[in-house]
């Protein structure tokens, strides 16, 4: 099987359409898949023929649904596939539990066999799952990355807005699957069907694999400051061994004083307290995406004790974290998360 993305050559044309199998797991997300399937539905209809077919596949065969309540009917269960296909595991939400062991197999037995593997968000994880990812760079949502890194050390993961990793394509999410397709429609079949492509989706800024998911930071906080934009980046980057105030200000060339006046000035709160914030946002992360004890996703997070760590928790977040995992986003009386 040869790496993606296949050229479009007069022998790929005489093979008939590329097929995409989109398996489909529990609680997808429906933009990641619409932004996956659309562009290849464009591609037939401005090329006048069909370059491009698609199956939808689930545990058991039947119906999936979304995390918008959408159901959608399936092709097929996890049947044998060709060797030429190319899968794409749509993710969503509390992708943990949806990633069954049944899944786990099926994903392994179709890699053995060459089967081309992508992840369109959430759908990453179950590729780390079951350890097609070993070794690959990848990429997976913004606000999963936290408990990836921890759960899969084996994979190299970076922020760009989509990864093709030899055989294994990842795309973080949102729109991200877009920019993923028309990547594979412009390597298949040339530049300009895929910028048609984009024209008709009205979509008129291309990302690559170069491109970052997030927002800069001045442009998520709403503040363009450069010595402000770098002391939060460097926060960021040391959330388990955080820096102290006057470290960050000797770095940028601030006194204390100063960084104090800044951080009131344009965040109205302390440079502690928003540190503080940013560490207690990534433990949330970690309590909710991975099974890693209090103790450790404290030690991740840079508190010396559960104590102050629990105290620090409940004062944010008006629950403790022992709490916060037991009954987050859970339907009363059914055990089940909320789709959010």
């Amino acid at each position: 099987m040869t790496a993606l993305p296949r050229k479009a050559t007069a022998i790929a044309k005489d093979i008939g359409p590329r097929r995409f199998v989109f398996l489909l797991l529990d609680r997808f997300t429906m933009i990641s898949f619409a932004g996956a399937i659309e562009p290849l539905r464009i591609a037939n209809r401005v090329a006048g023929r069909e370059l491009y077919s698609w199956r939808l596949a689930g545990e058991g065969g039947a119906v999936a649904v979304c995390s918008n309540g959408a159901a959608f009917k399936l092709d097929m269960g996890l049947d044998d596939i060709d060797r030429e296909d190319t899968v794409l595991v749509c993710g969503g939400i509390d992708v943990p539990r949806a990633t069954s062991r049944t899944i786990i197999s099926w994903l392994r037995r179709e890699a053995r066999r060459g089967v081309v593997m992508g992840g369109l968000c959430t759908g990453a994880y179950a590729l780390a799952k079951a350890g097609l990812l070993d070794g690959r760079k990848a990429t997976i949502h913004w606000e999963n990355q936290d408990g990836f890194v921890e759960e899969f050390e084996e994979v190299k993961l970076t922020k760009s807005v989509f990864v093709i990793d030899g055989n294994r394509l990842t795309s973080a999410g949102g729109t991200a699957s877009i920019d993923l397709m028309l990547k594979i429609v412009a390597a298949d079949h040339g530049e300009d069907l895929a910028n048609t492509v984009a024209d008709q989706l009205v979509y008129n800024s291309i990302r690559t694999d170069q491109d970052t998911q997030r927002l800069s930071i001045p442009t998520r906080i709403g503040v363009r400051h450069p010595k402000l934009a770098q002391v939060i980046q460097m926060m960021e980057s040391a959330i388990e061994d955080p820096v102290s105030p006057a470290d960050l200000a000797d770095d940028v060339g601030m006194s204390t004083r100063q960084l104090e006046r800044l951080f009131r000035r344009y965040l109205n709160r302390s440079p502690k307290r928003y540190y503080m914030e940013l560490r207690l946002q990534k433990a949330r992360n970690l309590l909710m995406q991975t099974d890693m004890s209090v103790i450790n996703v404290a030690l991740a997070c840079g508190f010396a004790s559960p104590s102050h760590f629990s105290k620090c928790y409940r004062s944010h977040y008006n629950t403790t974290p022992y709490r916060e995992r037991g009954t987050q986003g859970m339907v009363p009386g059914t055990g089940q998360r909320l789709a959010v």
